[in-house]
């Protein structure tokens, strides 16, 4: 895995951590394919819930790297870059901006220190991946649109009140209570926390974009197997490829 991107393990909570305070948590393509990774680990695990939060004391994420964007910003975000049955809990601080802020939405349950700021600047920087659009089956449709579109700051406070978030703790603080909650889902029964979680995701709607990156997903998966590389072998060899399900 990157070292941008960091996987923990500890009486069956997996701990995900952002490592590119330097950068403000910025999402390369270093750090979203190790974010991918990340949660294909987790649900193959052994461990019962996961927490996601960042380094450093400035911003949970401020979205996309402009200098170094990644090529599949998708890939990132658990359940769309990577199927996640179990919970995952979001702790965040500070900034957290764009493409963060649907990695945060795609989360279960979500702890915010009171120093966060969520912001989704696209409709006036001229681009979007889309993906955001899934908020409307999140939070109430007109606070929806109104974070989409005109791209002003929420602070934990609204964010809390419509719905984005949990909880709000004391900046420096999300941590230890998303910890807190963690311990209580690694001690719970697994099947019902995967039932309900996989009959809620059922019930939500998914935007174009989401599904879209779904498939695409899939799609990646079958050009990138090993029968993939091997039907490409067999035809420049002229010869009858021998596939393997794999």
């Amino acid at each position: 895995m990157s070292t941008l991107v960091t996987y923990a393990s500890n009486e069956r909570v997996a701990t995900i951590t952002i490592n590119r305070a330097d950068r403000m948590n910025a999402l390369n393509e270093e750090v979203i394919v190790g974010l991918q990774q990340a949660w294909r680990d987790f649900e193959t695990s052994d461990d019962r819930v996961a927490i996601v939060h960042a380094a450093g004391d400035r911003a949970f994420s401020v979205g996309a790297d402009v200098k170094d964007p990644p090529k599949e910003m998708w890939q990132g975000v658990p359940s769309v870059g990577a199927e996640v049955t179990k919970p995952i809990i979001a702790a965040v601080h500070g900034w957290c901006i764009g493409g963060a802020y649907c990695i945060v939405q795609m989360c279960d349950l979500v702890v915010a220190a009171d120093n966060t700021r969520f912001k989704y600047p696209e409709a006036q920087l001229g681009f979007t991946g889309g993906l955001i659009a899934s908020a409307v089956a999140r939070i109430p449709h007109k606070v929806a649109m109104e974070f989409m579109m005109l791209g002003e700051d929420f602070d934990a406070e609204r964010a809390m009140a419509c719905g984005m978030v949990n909880k709000v703790v004391p900046a420096g603080e999300e941590l230890t209570a998303a910890q807190a909650w963690a311990a209580t889902l690694a001690n719970s029964a697994p099947l019902v926390l995967a039932t309900v979680k996989q009959f809620s995701m059922a019930t939500m709607n998914k935007s174009p974009a989401e599904a879209g990156a779904i498939s695409r997903d899939t799609l990646l998966t079958v050009r990138n197997s090993e029968d993939g590389k091997e039907g490409g072998r067999a035809f420049a060899e002229k010869r009858t490829p021998e596939f393997k399900g794999q």
